[in-house]
């Protein structure tokens, strides 16, 4: 977020003001359809290094209005805006990094986005930080970013908190939850700040567009009117990571008892331990319904390594996986099963090898 000092030199001031000015003219060409004007407004401040105008020009580049629609342009005037902190500019570029498959660089946009209070980039970092894919995993960080996306009217939140309440333990919940209200309390400074009498307002910190909404008001936005990238709609249940390594949730500690004398070790040429049984076969039902759901993954390859891990380890060779995109992740499921108890029971073997899974209805 720029800050304007009262106390500026007069030169400075001077230099500002037709900046901030060319892209509030803009804006209200764009809102009346003049794109052409809008886009002369723009490029000088874009130019000069007005943020605004870099992301608003970047719009006009994906959206084709005004000037050629052009990705490239776009990218690059997105990164402009980006680098000077523009919030809206940082989760534009990362999702469209993230969707590109360019997901290391679109995770730093996104985490930087996410850190100034952009509702999309929550989504997707807190989902990042639940899985421990592309950033360490912090479960209750990742709870935090979910409910303050949640907040924002981000619709596929709330599912996610949903099976996060499944996972996560109580404790760390209680944590996020904390946090999420320190965000809170960051971002509501922040709007006062920007809303401090006196002061040019650059318009641009306002709330973006939940996903699903199409338009921003002219009257309460530098941005133009667009459908906003919608953030991926997954739910954040990755089992693995893109190696394929499984993960397990953790376990409360028993109490401590007393302890048994100690014993010599076995000597090496000790009869060996013999190998653990195989998980019994799960049975497919070619009329069932039922599903099991292993997880949402970052590439379709890594959920095939994850299926030819687990149905092996976990029994699964009779059932049929199914994979689907949704968003930029790749959906693993597995069925048909007859009933929602062979669907527990599939699941059960599954959590046996330490990976999630749960049910699903048809």
């Amino acid at each position: 977020m720029r800050s304007f000092v009262l106390g500026c030199a007069l030169a400075a001031t001077a230099l500002a003001v037709p900046a901030i000015a060319g892209v509030k003219e803009g804006v209200e060409a764009w809102a009346k359809g003049d794109y052409s004007t809008a886009i002369a407004e723009w490029r000088g401040p874009a130019a000069a290094g007005d943020p605004d105008a870099q992301f608003n020009l970047g719009q006009a580049y994906k959206l084709g209005r005004g000037v050629p629609m052009e990705p490239a342009t776009a990218l690059d005037w997105y990164r402009k805006a980006a680098a000077s902190g523009h919030e809206q500019a940082q989760a534009t570029l990362g999702l469209l990094l993230f969707q590109n498959g360019q997901r290391p660089e679109a995770m730093t946009w996104l985490k930087k986005a996410a850190d100034q209070g952009e509702a999309r980039a929550q989504y997707v970092v807190g989902t990042a930080y639940f899985n421990g894919d592309l950033l360490p995993r912090d479960w209750p960080r990742a709870y935090a970013l979910m409910t303050r996306a949640k907040a924002a009217n981000i619709g596929a939140a709330t599912t996610s908190l949903q099976q996060m309440d499944q996972i996560i333990p109580q404790e760390q919940r209680e944590a996020g939850l904390a946090l999420a209200r320190e965000m809170e309390r960051t971002a509501q400074l922040r709007s006062n700040d920007v809303a401090t009498p006196g002061m040019p307002l650059t318009m641009r910190n306002s709330v973006t567009p939940p996903v699903g909404q199409t338009s921003v008001p002219p009257s309460t936005t530098s941005t133009p009117a667009m459908a906003p990238a919608p953030a991926p709609t997954a739910a954040p249940t990755i089992v693995a990571q893109a190696g394929g390594t499984p993960w397990r949730a953790p376990t409360t500690t028993p109490a401590a008892s007393p302890s048994p004398a100690p014993k010599p070790a076995a000597p090496r040429s000790a009869a060996p331990v013999s190998a653990p049984a195989p998980a019994p076969a799960i049975v497919a039902s070619p009329s069932g319904g039922w599903k099991i759901q292993l997880g949402a993954f970052s590439s379709a390859d890594a959920a095939r390594n994850a299926w030819t891990s687990l149905s092996a380890r976990a029994g699964l060779k009779a059932l049929t996986p199914s994979f689907s995109a949704v968003g930029a992740l790749t959906r693993l499921q597995a069925g048909p099963l007859a009933s929602r108890a062979a669907a527990n029971q599939a699941c059960a073997a599954v959590k046996a090898t330490g990976t999630t899974c749960f049910a699903v209805a048809p």
